[in-house]
């Protein structure tokens, strides 16, 4: 049963698109930048699939943070603009995926990040395994081998912390951290 809004997300979907106008990030291809909104949209892709395997799940809260969950780390608004638009659960939701600029270490910093999002709803959990799974189809052609070990080791931090939040993206998250080793040299 449809438990969302088409009309709440379209107007999500339009501030994201605003919002992360004119960002790109590089693609696998040397030279590649692809828009920034592709990856956004592969997020929510990985939560609708997610939904369809998943009960009792809420698709609006899921949604609506995957749409928005780069939207405090990579733009201009705030906290209280999210929840004056959409709500506190989903702009509290899109803080817990924010990692933290107050902490400079960038272990310290996931860490933070993966104890906020264990304290909200299971939906939660399921976006940040949702955006490491579309990160993890492929590197962007600069980096170096050691960053990709790196990511990689991140990918199994995040699984092991948020693998009870949603059984289906667990799956894929492990598989897709199996799969992106053939990636590293």
């Amino acid at each position: 049963m449809k438990n969302w809004s088409i009309d709440t997300l379209q107007d999500i979907w339009q501030l994201a698109t605003e919002l992360h106008d004119g960002q790109k990030y590089g693609g696998p291809a040397k030279g590649q930048q692809i828009e920034y909104i592709n990856h956004i949209g592969s997020v929510v892709f990985e939560v609708m699939a997610a939904l369809d395997q998943t009960e009792n799940m809420n698709a609006e809260l899921a949604l609506s943070c995957a749409i928005l969950h780069d939207s405090l780390e990579d733009t201009g608004i705030t906290f209280e603009e999210i929840q004056a638009k959409f709500g506190l659960a989903v702009a509290e939701g899109v803080l817990a995926l924010t990692k933290s600029p107050a902490i400079a270490d960038k272990d310290e910093k996931m860490q933070d990040s993966l104890a906020r999002i264990r304290q909200q709803p299971h939906e939660i959990w399921a976006v940040k395994m949702a955006d490491r799974i579309c990160n993890l189809y492929a590197p962007p052609f600069y980096w170096s081998n050691e960053k990709k070990r790196a990511y990689l080791e991140e990918a199994k931090l995040i699984h092991a912390a948020l693998k009870d939040g949603n059984v289906y993206l667990a799956n894929r998250l492990a598989l897709k951290i199996q799969e992106y080793q053939r990636f590293i040299a």
